[in-house]
């Protein structure tokens, strides 16, 4: 009788326990160690796109998910000072048929709350940081800053951009500033407000871009608001802001956009911290996951959702492989590595072109989102139609035939 396979998860956010769900879903035993005494995450939406859609439903969580959702009618690119739709990419129409599942907005806390559903009762230890995990006989150990240690057949960073885990295996190389700040702010309404469409708008600026959208069935809007700046001086990567501070930044933008800023109370700032893609994830019987593994910049709406995907497959590609755990992180590698390069870059490429300096380069632009839009709508705009049309319920790790 084959025993169970038993994994050690660091880093409780959306993919450490999309992660955690999915292997307790296919019978092996995990565990989760999360630095934070308590589950959470930012006050902030979140883009959940068909793609990660698909695995969300695959978990058992399409209805939970939907009843706390808001369904976009389409992405909508506007000029930042008048407000010109330069493209329109129909989502609540086309998904469901186009890519298999809808496209929604949520808030990360409830994403996050439902997510943690899924976790196996007494799976998880908060209050509990990684400080080192090291590669053991036939497995590998983490370390605790509690003095504690798990043995495991394998360890996974799930412990985001600044990863434990991920130094301890590849070296400690900080991640690249990008020239770019981000401020988020949600906005609630007790009635949703006739400034804002019921769209993903991405308003398009001269070195600059804000996203807004609703969240919570339409009862918040959340703001994120991108600017270049020379310098990040903030250690931390949540620091406090202000309403003044983000209206400063894009004075002289739309007018609905300022009505919205100018009813945010609560306003973060983070620098934008990018990384290359890496060649393998993996060493040993230790591996990452999400932020860990492939760092990107927001431009995509891709983070949280590449995360649940690997999550996925890992969990799968460990299914199958059971204690093989070099050919199931082969198998997992070989499917998320080329995806998620490709994402991390076209992310990286997206801010390129949401922050045209000139007018007239930003209006070439535009004449060509105009054009591909006659042509086909969903290749128009932020140019997304490949990332949803994936799906990661449909993976099939490789059988090892005999010799």
């Amino acid at each position: 009788m084959s025993r169970t396979l038993r994994v050690g998860v660091i880093g409780g956010g959306i993919g450490g326990i999309a992660l955690t769900g999915a292997l307790a879903q296919q019978g092996i035993d995990v565990r989760l160690f999360e630095r934070a005494s308590v589950f959470g995450e930012v006050g902030a939406g979140i883009q959940m796109t068909p793609n990660a859609v698909k695995v969300l439903q695959a978990l058992g969580l399409g209805d939970a998910l939907r009843d706390v959702a808001f369904v976009p009618q389409a992405i909508v690119g506007r000029n930042w000072e008048t407000a010109r739709e330069n493209f329109r990419t129909p989502l609540a129409a086309v998904c469901p048929a186009l890519y298999g599942a809808p496209f929604y907005h949520v808030h990360r806390a409830d994403l996050h709350r439902i997510l943690t559903s899924l976790i196996p009762a007494d799976a998880a230890r908060l209050s509990t940081g990684c400080v080192d995990v090291r590669q053991g006989k036939d497995g590998a150990v983490a370390l605790f800053d509690d003095g504690s240690e798990f043995e495991a057949d394998l360890i996974v960073g799930a412990d985001g951009v600044r990863s434990i885990v991920r130094s301890k295996l590849f070296g400690d190389e900080a991640p690249r500033f990008t020239g770019n700040m981000c401020f988020r702010a949600v906005v609630p309404f007790d009635e949703m407000p006739d400034f804002v469409s019921p769209d993903s708008s991405f308003w398009l600026g001269p070195n600059a871009h804000v996203v807004t959208y609703f969240v919570r069935r339409g009862k918040a809007v959340n703001i994120v608001a991108v600017a270049e700046t020379e310098k990040w001086v903030e250690e931390s990567w949540n620091a406090a802001s202000s309403r003044e501070e983000l209206l400063a930044t894009f004075e002289g933008w739309h007018p609905n956009l300022i009505r919205l800023f100018e009813r945010a109370d609560s306003v973060f700032k983070w620098g934008l911290f990018d990384r290359d893609p890496m060649q393998t994830w993996s060493r040993g019987n230790v591996t990452l996951l999400g932020d860990a593994a492939h760092p990107m910049l927001p431009f995509l709406s891709q983070g949280a959702a590449m995360a649940i995907e690997d999550g996925y497959v890992l969990a799968r590609s460990l299914k199958a492989h059971g204690s093989d755990i070099a050919n199931a992180l082969r198998d997992y590698e070989a499917e998320r590595l080329p995806r998620t390069s490709r994402v991390q870059l076209e992310s990286r490429e997206r801010g390129r072109t949401y922050h045209l300096p000139s007018a007239f380069a930003q209006r070439k632009r535009d004449l060509i989102y105009k054009f591909k839009s006659y042509l086909n709508p969903q290749a128009s705009g932020i140019q997304a139609n490949w990332v949803y049309a994936y799906n990661a319920t449909g993976f099939a790790p490789r059988t090892l035939t005999a010799a």
